[in-house]
């Protein structure tokens, strides 16, 4: 096992090993947070709805997300890990209570009780395959890439591939005020590929079946 793959089992461990504290903080609410999503929907309730910074990208697919996930992203715009202005002019103005409720919503949002759950993703061709063993993707992400191993991890099969490319690419950002995300695993991960080579992975693990939707809010239907 290489140095940069020991580094990322300690991260992991790490992570892991803070789950259970953090989780049992804050329980969220759903039906609390339907009354707390009128900042997101402008965006995120608008199917195919793209952003224009830091360029043109469809904004993520997040209805049928980890609960747990939206916790830690939208916690890390608010600690400025993730630099984005919209994001953070947005979760500045929620309390760690409204955040918990708006991820517990959104992760319910649209799920069908009895929906078959995606099994072991397609493999794709060998370059795809090769740059997935690189980065040791399926560790964390699981093989479906819709089960993540853990709660933390978010599921992405499925999400926009334009989407993943900016965020894939966020993590290799340093020094900038306005963009980037500062995340220890990811910008070890991140750091290995090129452009391109983040392309064809988002572009892969974007047609993959998976759970997350864009569901439109009835205003915007």
């Amino acid at each position: 096992m290489n140095k940069f793959l020991l580094s990322l089992s300690a991260l992991l461990v790490a992570c892991v090993t803070a789950l259970p504290v953090n989780a049992q903080e804050i329980r969220g609410d759903a039906k609390a947070g339907e009354k707390k999503i009128a900042m997101c929907v402008g965006c995120h309730g608008i199917v195919g709805y793209h952003a224009s910074f830091p360029e043109v990208y469809r904004v993520p697919k997040i209805s049928g997300q980890g609960a747990k996930y939206i916790v830690s992203a939208l916690t890390a715009y608010q600690k400025g890990d993730r630099k984005h202005p919209s994001m953070r002019g947005i979760v500045d103005n929620l309390s760690e209570q409204d955040i918990a409720d708006v991820a517990a919503y959104y992760e319910a949002h649209g799920k069908q009780e009895g929906a078959p759950v995606p099994g072991k993703a397609a493999e794709g061709n060998a370059r795809v395959a090769a740059l997935l063993k690189k980065g040791a993707c399926i560790t964390c992400h699981g093989e479906s890439f819709s089960q993540p191993k853990e709660p933390i991890y978010p599921r992405i099969a499925g999400q926009y591939a334009d989407y993943l490319f900016v965020a894939l690419k966020s993590y290799k950002t340093e020094g900038n005020p306005t963009w980037g995300r500062g995340n220890p695993i990811m910008g070890g991960v991140a750091k290995q590929f090129s452009n391109d080579e983040l392309k064809e992975l988002a572009n892969y693990v974007s047609a993959l079946p998976g759970e997350l939707k864009t569901l439109p809010q009835s205003k915007f239907r």
